[in-house]
């Protein structure tokens, strides 16, 4: 969310936003701080009226030489009524409290458990800490600054704030789209060597360090700036403040590109190549159970990471919808109830940090297992004994198996499926011997 300002000294003119949100992309109502004859005075630029249960009609633009009336800065604690407001603080306080809760159970349960340590749980732990970094070090403060227009914690973590908000969905999109590749190349190349535990916490450690290059703008330029008693966190380029500013715009372009539009994109080709696969390539001949087993985790790992980019996907679209569409018509910013249209906006991007542990929790029995161990003492919690400890059955099938187990590549020709043997070259027959 931007709070844009204009703040006039003499003639110096200062134009400054803060993003509330986590790319600092969007605009919310202008509000425009003039000093007229050295006393500084507060203009609400809203084109009318201001949200019901505020004050309904408010001074336009102040005129050159003219004359400006001076109103109490108004806060969107201030004008929105109770009920609504009541409504607000419990949807963020749920982001918060499950977000934070729950990402760093998720955390626990790979890090407590050696079978949990595998490549596609350490990025999900990377996902986890990136969810619970924003939910912890951002939303709160971006929250209470939506609706006192007062940021009270000082310039350090203005910068610091945003920094985190830009850093942790670096962290998360290019964690989804390593994982999405992970996968693809499990099941489309089963072949080749699978990453091991130092080449993905090198893969982990580079997200990061792209993370910190591409949020380093928001060390840099975001400060802070007194106003009639309240506090400005907003960004200042080398070429303008924000709104003002061709680099704060092309920089606003590309970050939209790298963590939205492109990871959705590469993840939707991906995911679609594994699916077709999956479910819809069919094999002819024989299978063990362990490899219809083999298949049916893999469907499984896949079906939820789909569900993970697909919310992830729901969940951002509309932010950036919101900044495409205000930044070609900006005078809907001043129009009645946007900054509650807007306050549901960020409200749904934020809220996908808290979605992926439910995911976890819901498809997969052994995150399932994790959770019920962690709340354990909980007297309606009943931990579950764990399945995947008990013997596999051993015996054979001689259905036909979908998707592409460990010990069979499906190729699809033009007019049949061929199955080829890969690790095993002996067949099994049905009886269960080995044909020599």
């Amino acid at each position: 969310m931007e709070l844009v300002a204009t703040l006039v000294e003499g003639d110096k003119a200062l134009t400054g936003a803060t993003c509330c949100a986590s790319n600092g992309t969007s605009a919310m109502p202008e509000l425009e701080w003039s000093s007229v004859t050295g006393s500084t005075e507060l203009e609400v630029v809203t084109g009318g009226k201001w949200l019901n249960g505020g004050l309904s009609t408010l001074p336009g633009p102040s005129q050159p030489n003219s004359t400006t009336e001076t109103l109490q800065i108004l806060d969107f604690f201030s004008i929105l009524p109770l009920w609504r407001l009541i409504v607000w603080n419990v949807l963020f306080a749920g982001i918060v409290i499950t977000a934070t809760v729950g990402n760093l159970i998720v955390v626990w349960i790979v890090l407590s458990h050696k079978r949990m340590r595998t490549v596609t749980n350490y990025f999900l732990v990377n996902l986890s800490i990136a969810d619970a970094m924003v939910s912890t070090l951002n939303v709160t403060f971006n929250y209470t600054y939506m609706l006192y227009l007062d940021w009270p914690f000082g310039t350090m973590y203005c910068k610091i704030s945003q920094f985190v908000a830009i850093l942790s969905i670096c962290a998360s999109v290019f964690t989804l789209m390593a994982i999405a590749i992970d996968r693809y190349v499990a099941i489309m190349s089963p072949l080749k060597p699978r990453m091991g535990k130092k080449a993905t916490l090198c893969v982990a450690a580079a997200i990061w360090i792209l993370g910190t290059i591409i949020s380093s703008p928001m060390l840099l330029f975001f400060t802070t700036y007194p106003v009639d008693g309240h506090i400005l966190c907003y960004a200042e380029w080398p070429d303008g403040p924000s709104n003002h500013s061709v680099q704060e715009w092309v920089y606003n372009i590309v970050f939209m590109f790298l963590t939205y539009f492109l990871p959705i994109g590469s993840m939707t080709y991906t995911y679609a190549r594994v699916g077709r696969e999956l479910w819809g390539s069919k094999s002819i001949g024989e299978c063990t159970q362990r490899q219809l087993d083999n298949i049916k985790s893999k469907r499984r790992v896949v079906k939820m990471m789909m569900i993970v980019v697909i919310i992830f996907a729901v969940c951002w679209l509309p932010f950036q919808i919101y900044f495409i569409i205000t930044s070609y018509y900006p005078e809907l910013t001043k129009k009645p109830y946007i900054q509650e249209v807007y306050l549901g906006i960020y409200w749904l991007a934020m809220s996908n940090s808290m979605y992926n542990p439910i995911i976890y929790c819901w498809m997969n029995s052994r995150f399932r297992r994790g959770f019920q161990q962690f709340f354990r003492c909980c007297p309606f919690v009943h931990v579950l004994p764990d399945n995947a400890s008990s013997h596999r059955r051993t015996g054979t099938s001689r259905y036909s198996c979908s998707g592409s187990p460990d010990h069979l590549r499906i190729i699809p020709n033009v007019h049949s499926f061929t199955t080829v043997p890969v690790a095993a070259p002996l067949a099994v027959n049905g009886s269960g011997k080995r044909d020599t």
